[in-house]
Parts: C-alpha cells; sequence; structure tokens
C-alpha cells in the first residue's frame, strides 16, 4: 500500500475551532500535515480500483462511521481532497473511490458497465473488504445517485447522506449540457489553456471562480499524457451510455422517490446551486416537502455543482455530522 503524505499551510483557525467556523469565501482547513493512504480494491469482473484514505485527526471516535465521498460523472476522487482534510482534522474516517474509468482506476473494457448500478456494486465490494457495516455518503451528481440506488437496495448500510446538486429527477437541459462535453478527447499544451477550456464549458456554474479556481479545477479533473500533452482524467468511453437511445434512462436510473424516502429516515443534507441546471428549484422543493427534517443549503453563486468547500456548506455539514449516531 502506497502512502503518499500532503502537507498543507495553516489557514484560517486553529484546529480545536468549531466545525462551523469559516473566514473566507472559500471554507479553510486548519491541517498543517496530514497523510492518506492510496490503496486498491479489485471489483467481480477483475478491475483493479483505487481509492484514498484519509484517517480521523487524533485517533478519531470509537464507533463513528466513516464517511466515503462519491465524485460525479466526469470527475474523480481529488475533487474531495479539501474537503476530506477538513473532515479528517474533525476526527473522520474518509474514504474516497476512483470510479471505474476515473483517476487511478482501470478502465472498463465493457462501456456498458459504465452505470450507476455497476459502480454501487464496485463500492459495496469496497466497503465490505474494508469490513465497514454502516457510513455516512456524501454524493455529487453521480455519487448522489449512487446514494440514492443504496438507499433503494441496502438503506441500512447509510448512516447519514448529503446529496449534492442531485435528487431523484434530473433536468433534460442539464442534461444536454453534459452530453455537449462528455467524451471529447480534447488536449492542451498547457495548464493555463486547460483552466480556460473548463471556463468556457462551466463558467455559468461557477460565476465567482478566479483563475487561480479554474487551475486548481485543471489539476484535479486532468493529468499529463506520456507526449506531455494535459487531458481529461477519465475514459471517454463513459459517455458510450450516454449516447445510446435512452440517455436519460441510462444517467439516471427510474423511479428513485421511493429511495428518497428511505433517505428521509435518517440525518441527510440537500445541496442546490442556485443557478443549476440538473437540479430544478421545482425538484429541490419536492424533496424538501418529502424529507421535511432533512437541512437544506441552496448556493447563491454556484450552478452544478458547489465545491462543498463554501463555508454554508461546511456548516451544514458539521451540523448533520453532529446528529450521526
Amino acid at each position: 500500500m502506497q502512502t503518499i503524505r500532503v502537507t498543507c499551510k495553516p489557514r484560517g483557525q486553529p484546529p480545536n475551532t468549531a466545525l462551523i467556523a469559516a473566514s473566507s469565501r472559500r471554507a479553510r482547513i486548519s491541517v498543517q500535515d496530514h497523510a492518506f493512504r492510496s490503496a486498491f480494491w479489485n471489483t467481480q469482473d477483475g478491475l483493479r480500483l483505487h481509492y484514498r484514505r484519509y484517517d480521523p485527526a487524533r485517533g478519531g471516535v470509537p464507533g463513528r462511521p466513516p464517511v466515503i465521498c462519491l465524485h460525479g460523472l466526469t470527475r474523480n476522487g481529488r475533487d474531495f481532497h479539501r474537503l476530506a482534510l477538513w473532515l479528517a482534522e474533525s476526527g473522520w474516517e474518509v474514504i474516497v473511490p476512483d470510479m471505474r474509468g476515473r483517476g487511478q482506476s482501470e478502465r472498463a473494457t465493457d462501456p456498458s458497465s459504465y452505470a450507476v448500478e455497476q459502480y454501487v456494486r464496485d463500492v459495496d465490494r469496497l466497503r465490505t473488504r474494508l469490513g465497514i457495516d454502516r457510513y455516512v455518503a456524501i454524493g455529487t451528481s453521480m455519487g448522489g445517485l449512487m446514494t440514492l440506488v443504496t438507499a433503494a437496495t441496502e438503506p441500512d448500510v447509510l448512516a447519514a447522506a448529503a446529496l449534492n446538486d442531485i435528487g431523484p429527477e434530473v433536468e433534460p437541459e442539464g442534461l444536454r449540457h453534459i452530453l455537449g462535453y462528455i467524451g471529447r478527447q480534447e488536449s492542451f499544451l498547457s495548464w493555463s489553456d486547460a483552466a480556460e477550456a473548463l471556463r468556457q464549458v462551466h463558467g455559468q456554474a461557477h460565476p465567482a471562480f478566479s483563475e487561480q479556481d479554474w487551475l486548481d479545477m485543471a489539476r484535479r479533473t486532468m493529468v499529463e499524457d506520456d507526449n506531455e500533452r494535459i487531458v481529461f482524467d477519465y475514459d471517454p468511453a463513459i459517455a458510450a451510455p450516454l449516447q445510446s437511445n435512452g440517455r436519460k434512462e441510462a444517467a439516471v436510473p427510474p423511479d428513485l422517490w421511493p429511495a428518497f424516502t428511505r433517505l428521509s429516515a435518517r440525518p441527510l443534507l440537500l445541496i442546490r446551486g442556485a443557478h443549476s441546471t440538473l437540479l430544478s428549484a421545482r425538484t429541490f422543493a419536492r424533496m424538501q416537502g418529502a424529507a421535511p427534517a432533512a437541512a437544506t443549503v441552496e448556493v447563491a453563486d454556484a450552478g452544478h455543482a458547489p465545491t462543498l468547500d463554501e463555508p454554508e456548506v461546511r456548516a451544514a455539514l458539521a451540523t448533520m455530522l453532529a446528529r450521526v449516531d
């Protein structure tokens, strides 16, 4: 098992301050030196998949379930690095997998296996391997759909959940936007070119992003290939199921409202970007009506999807996590 050490300069308030403390638009972490372990597990169909494991600071809390962070369709586990550091410093063990075809995980030989139900089976195999009975799911976009499918099939494994800009229904406009860029085999000469390409595609979703924010996103979502070109860090074939005749059916498993109702019986946080084209205000309101005890956050200057670094999101996450048994 490879161990990677990550060093962060101390920022913001000291480690013993409340979880909800935040002094800037981007929530800050107080970790000076924190390690994650990089490891792998094997799927039933023989793929070698990668995950990061962040140990809780000061040994954590005995009996506390871990947090598993589940990324979006074209993303990978690096999206959650800052969040994972914050959670680990707050005493939570954090597991962050790269889904098949993304990041350091192997690519599938059969593109039809790039499906939400298969991703759920992959994570369940990881959970079983690690001896995890219950966990807190934090799912962005596709990761939230995975959480809903888990609620439908194995609700007892979920101790709590946060759904980031996703719900039981997705809007056709948002799906069309995703289909417009997913699977492109683009490459870039420089990181600044890569960042600009992301800004062109996602600028409306993140109007407050700085140049550095776009560069950070590029480094989370792209890598240098053998030709020293910068490319997206996912298998272009993940687009294949979505480009079939049943596009929406391939993207979103049918009839997820009963699964959402099951989630409402546990601590639940619902997050929406105010400008989201994937999770409509109408669906978000219906979700709140179906889960009146759930906490909700709408991020004013975000579309699809909030980064989870926003102070209001961190505050809501802290409140939800405080309710986990």
